[in-house]
């Protein structure tokens, strides 16, 4: 999703995430406590919050009306992710991310968040500081299941963000694996030829110990004809990407046992011809 990055934010703003920012980050660190006496219920919202990466649709106040400074754009809608103990936000500027539990009455309860301090438009900014001020109301947390589930999470005040799931891929294929590929500055002659006729990555595998270094000979060269989702190769680059690789438990027809997702590119270079 695009963002506008390059507009320096008001003084005021920077201000107050410079004042927060080391208080935040020291709270966020510890997870909120959970509460006591949570059950089915409690089980079944935690598994769904885990399990998907959320989606904001909509934010709207006590008398229905839209919530302007959340709605900046479709294209800068905040995403929710969760594991067992916290919470991470992809805001329409920053990363936020805190503790969190739910209450045995069902309500998402937020610690203080922490976020990064990226120099974005005001309007970005402001819809960062307007979520970070809902989500520190606790809020009742209802599930609407299905292949596409809802969550609508409503404060006290009847404020309402309504937000969409989509599986996360560990939820789907279970833990990945992290491995390392080179990949060559030219596409390639698939091999085996591929019908109709197209070009493939060139890629090898490297191996990196704990201090990041080059540890070990490179693997072979071969051709590379899966996709890597969130890698879009650039003829003349050579790059050596961080990789998170799951393992399909049934493969479809014509696709590969796995599915690869970039985490991390650590070396680009441009090469000359």
């Amino acid at each position: 999703m695009s963002r506008l990055r390059q507009s320096v934010p008001s003084v005021n703003w920077m201000l107050a995430l410079a004042v927060c920012l080391p208080a935040c980050t020291k709270a966020a660190d510890q997870p909120v406590p959970p509460a006591t006496g949570q059950g089915a219920a409690y089980s079944v919202l935690a598994r769904a919050l885990q399990a998907h990466r959320w989606t904001l649709q909509s934010a709207t106040d006590g008398q229905g009306r839209p919530i302007d400074a959340l709605t900046v754009s479709t294209a800068s809608a905040p995403v929710f992710s969760f594991d067992s103990v916290r919470i991470s936000i992809q805001g329409a500027c920053n990363r936020l991310s805190g503790g969190y539990h739910i209450g045995a009455d069902g309500q998402l309860v937020v610690g203080l968040l922490a976020a990064t301090m990226m120099a974005c438009e005001a309007p970005l900014m402001q819809a960062d500081a307007a979520l970070s001020a809902l989500l520190a109301k606790p809020l009742e947390a209802e599930l609407t299941p299905g292949a596409t589930p809802g969550l609508r999470l409503v404060s006290a005040d009847q404020e309402t963000l309504r937000l969409t799931g989509e599986a996360t891929l560990e939820s789907l294929y279970g833990a990945p694996t992290r491995i390392f590929l080179e990949v060559a500055a030219e596409r390639v002659a698939c091999t085996p030829a591929q019908m109709p006729p197209t070009t493939c990555l060139r890629v090898r595998e490297r191996r990196f110990d704990e201090q990041g270094l080059s540890d070990g000979k490179p693997g072979e060269w071969m051709t590379f004809s899966d996709p890597i989702e969130g890698y879009t190769h650039q003829v003349g680059v050579r790059s050596v990407l961080r990789i998170n690789r799951f393992q399909r438990a049934q493969v479809p027809a014509d696709a590969s046992a796995f599915v690869y997702v970039l985490d991390l590119v650590v070396e680009s270079e441009t090469v000359s011809k």
